[in-house]
């Protein structure tokens, strides 16, 4: 059985990847920016994921007690304001935002009750799919499954059976899936909540985060600095 399994799995990688693949490609050399995205042993399976094992989560769960100040209010273009559950080549099933970019789900937050752990420099590799309301236009997901988590300063972050949800700056273009096993805990994330393990790249470290310039602006080229320039758009 676990011979059988071991065989699955290479089938998986190379079945997944293009001829010549390169783990650099799905995330550049640069070391994780913070504990919070720091390499870990690739996840084959996830039992501790209700969507595999039909415990319960509770979308609307949230975070502690943000600080007592309520965030701002975000623009639009800070906001997510859809989710789009659809297939990308080779790797089937996900969840894309109005700009059409893969969304992602991380291994060392919870959902049950739902809890963001990316923050910090973590948050800039990976945006969090921000909100003011909670409520998205819905096409290919479950309304029952999407709720919100308050992060510690107070603003709210989609959730998908309880999951925070995440972009990716190493996803230069839309149906990108480069964040695919990133540090073994970054995953793109089915409209059921679980994770997508059609594809599975080796273990690889995330894109160093934007660079800032003299005015303290982010550059956001400099997310791809040290990769390839390979494009996977599958």
């Amino acid at each position: 059985m676990v011979v059988g399994a071991a065989i699955a799995a290479a089938f998986a990688v190379t079945g997944c990847a293009p001829q010549g693949y390169n783990s650099a490609d799905y995330g550049n050399a640069a070391e994780p920016a913070s504990d919070n995205v720091a390499a870990t042993a690739g996840a084959t399976a996830d039992p501790a994921d209700p969507a595999a094992t039909g415990a319960p989560s509770d979308p609307e769960a949230t975070a502690p007690p943000a600080a007592a100040d309520a965030a701002p209010e975000l623009s639009a273009e800070e906001v997510t304001s859809k989710l789009t559950g659809t297939k990308v080549a080779r790797m089937g099933k996900v969840v894309v935002d109005d700009e059409g970019f893969v969304l992602y789900r991380f291994d060392k937050d919870g959902n049950n009750p739902a809890k963001t752990n990316c923050v910090g420099k973590c948050a800039e590799i990976w945006p969090p799919a921000m909100t003011n309301d909670g409520k998205p236009t819905l096409k290919g997901v479950d309304s029952e499954l999407v709720g919100t988590v308050t992060r510690a300063d107070g603003s709210k972050q989609l959730t998908l059976k309880g999951w925070p949800l995440y972009r990716y700056i190493g996803d230069k273009k839309p149906g990108n899936w480069k964040g695919q096993n990133v540090s073994g805990t970054w995953f793109v994330i089915q409209p059921d909540g679980a994770k997508n393990l059609t594809c599975l790249p080796k273990v690889s470290k995330p894109v160093a985060p934007p660079a800032k310039d003299s005015e303290g602006d982010s550059d956001a080229e400099s997310g791809d600095a040290g990769g390839t320039g390979s494009d996977y758009s599958y």
